[in-house]
């Protein structure tokens, strides 16, 4: 380690430890500092075009609407019998999210990243409270915050019930902040060092599993009858941050004994999560990471880029360069790699556990080239700074239009075969679904191609940066303007398979069921034709906006 991070490294680990008081530390409260710096952080995200504010607004009004739907839905169930079970497994469905979801998903909470305020002369107690007081400001807390008050509404039926549900609120909220601020800090090495890669690929099978417990568990919540899950219920109600939620109904019931322990339980859950968050961010701001440490210590070893193993099988010219640079970064990157791990088990997970289930459809095996084609957008921002340099090259539609090529044919050399096993397991798994494997698989086809055109075309279109260092996936700012990019994304892939989806309808209604084999060939030949009008199109755009793109990847 050279001397100055040493320095660096000796000055952080005195202030903080507790107990030093390093000269010039600040006295003052620094809690309102960091709630302006938030807010400050968000506001100058927004003014950077108007894209960014109106994807930004269009998110909010979305999250706010879900958000007063379900707080309505809860206030109905009041006076139910299940309605304390509902309001206890809602809280642990929400935990769960936020201790998996804002490591994966882009849109995931924007607080501030810890690493930032090595240099700073704070003391870790301080530091955590404004930083858990700033994590509070977001869509995220706001949605969490209509639907814990709407679980309290539904469980409170005494005058003591509504005011114990005061701090059980407050504690809920408090506890999936902290657990989702812990969860990452916990996280932010696997993400950002190379060491740790392969721990963070095993980060992102734990993240696609457990988003998918998630999902399940709120299918669970519609579909299956209240009554069975009431046996569920009374032991997630001693589950922190439930047990808060189990407080209220306790309270109800008049039963004020179990309430205090359940409440106990909160809020020594919500001092452990404390605890270790404080922890990690003491090691985090005083241990060296392995940007300071001596690159020859790998050796220095730099292998041949071409002439060997897979590279010897891609095609010459820049558009098999282009193959190789991007699987690459899928093998090197963390966080790429992280992405595409949890997409290829996620894309596995979902048809196959809806099939174990017998609850699930032949068709769900699309999901697989859903989740795979998702990794087109934003295609620019996972280079980052180095972007420049690809800028650089790209002078004409033709140069952008092998880029872009070079990037989609990588994704189908893992994608194809990917969502064909998949297709192929899943039909296996539901029974009597062999004749419909071919016009599965032609669907899976066509969704890919359509994904990659709309893709291409965001990924010019509206570019975002991706944070190299911590556990943000989107800058500041940009969590709506990747969402909504996303979202339109899917909504228009949807419109270019929509012909095909005709077809396959009509054959099925007409009886026609004996020739729709002829779905694989026309699935295919249709998603190639997709990706094809695609690339070209988002090849013109990214050389009329390579200037923007270029700003937006590296300093948005």
């Amino acid at each position: 380690m050279s001397a100055p991070a040493r320095a660096s490294a000796s000055v952080s680990a005195d202030v903080l430890t507790p107990g030093a008081a390093p000269a010039g530390a600040p006295t003052g409260p620094i809690t309102p500092v960091m709630v302006r710096l938030k807010l400050s952080l968000l506001r100058n995200g927004l003014r950077q075009s108007s894209t960014r504010r109106a994807a930004y607004i269009a998110s909010v009004v979305v999250v706010l609407l879900f958000a007063a739907l379900q707080l309505l839905g809860l206030i109905a169930l009041r006076g139910t019998a299940h309605a304390p079970t509902v309001a206890v497994l809602l809280v642990a469905v929400l935990a769960l999210g936020w201790a998996v979801l804002p490591l994966f998903f882009p849109s995931g909470d924007e607080t501030l990243d810890p690493t930032r305020l090595v240099m700073l002369p704070l003391h870790p107690q301080p530091l955590v409270r404004a930083l858990l007081a700033a994590s509070l400001v977001g869509i995220g807390p706001l949605f969490t915050l209509c639907l814990v008050v709407g679980a309290s509404i539904a469980t409170a039926h005494s005058a003591a019930a509504v005011v114990v549900a005061v701090p059980a609120v407050a504690l809920a909220l408090l506890t999936c902040v902290a657990l989702a601020r812990t969860v990452a800090a916990a996280n932010i090495r696997l993400l950002t060092s190379r060491r740790g890669r392969d721990l963070a690929v095993l980060s992102g099978l734990f993240i696609a599993v457990g988003a998918q417990v998630v999902n399940f568990s709120a299918q669970k919540l519609g579909t299956a009858g209240l009554g069975k899950l009431d046996p569920v219920g009374d032991v997630v109600r001693w589950i922190p941050p439930a047990s808060a939620l189990g407080a209220v109904d306790s309270v109800s019931s008049g039963a004020y004994l179990r309430a205090g322990a359940q409440l106990v339980l909160a809020v020594a859950a919500l001092g452990v999560l404390l605890y270790l968050w404080q922890r990690s961010m003491t090691q985090l701001m005083t241990s060296p990471d392995g940007s300071t440490l001596d690159a020859s210590a790998d050796g220095g070893r730099q292998r041949a880029s071409r002439g060997s193993g897979l590279a010897r099988l891609l095609p010459a010219g820049r558009v098999g360069m282009v193959m190789e640079r991007t699987l690459r970064y899928v093998w090197r990157d963390p966080k790429t790699k992280a992405a595409w791990v949890t997409s290829l088990a996620v894309g596995l997970i979902v048809p196959v556990f809806n099939a174990l289930q017998q609850s699930g459809s032949v068709y769900l095996a699309c999901f697989a080239s859903g989740m795979l084609g998702i990794q087109m957008y934003n295609q620019f921002g996972q280079d980052g700074s180095a972007f420049w340099m690809i800028a650089m090259t790209v002078s004409s539609p033709r140069d952008a239009l092998l880029e872009l090529r070079g990037r989609a044919a990588a994704l189908v050399l893992i994608t194809v075969p990917h969502a064909t096993l998949v297709t192929v397991i899943t039909t296996a798994l539901v029974g009597g679904g062999w004749q419909r494997f071919p016009e599965v698989l032609g669907l899976s086809y066509a969704l890919l191609g359509a994904l990659l055109a709309t893709g291409a075309w965001a990924s010019a279109r509206f570019p975002y940066s991706i944070p190299r260092q911590g556990y943000k996936n989107v800058a500041p700012g940009q969590g709506g303007l990747a969402g909504i990019s996303i979202l339109g994304g899917m909504v228009a892939s949807a419109v270019i398979c929509a012909p095909l989806l005709a077809l396959t309808i009509w054959l099925h209604i007409a009886d026609h069921t004996g020739i729709t084999w002829i779905l694989l060939p026309l699935g295919a030949l249709y998603g190639t034709a997709a990706s094809v009008v695609g690339l070209r199109a988002g090849a013109r755009c990214m050389t009329r906006r390579l200037p923007e793109i270029l700003t937006a990847v590296t300093v948005g």
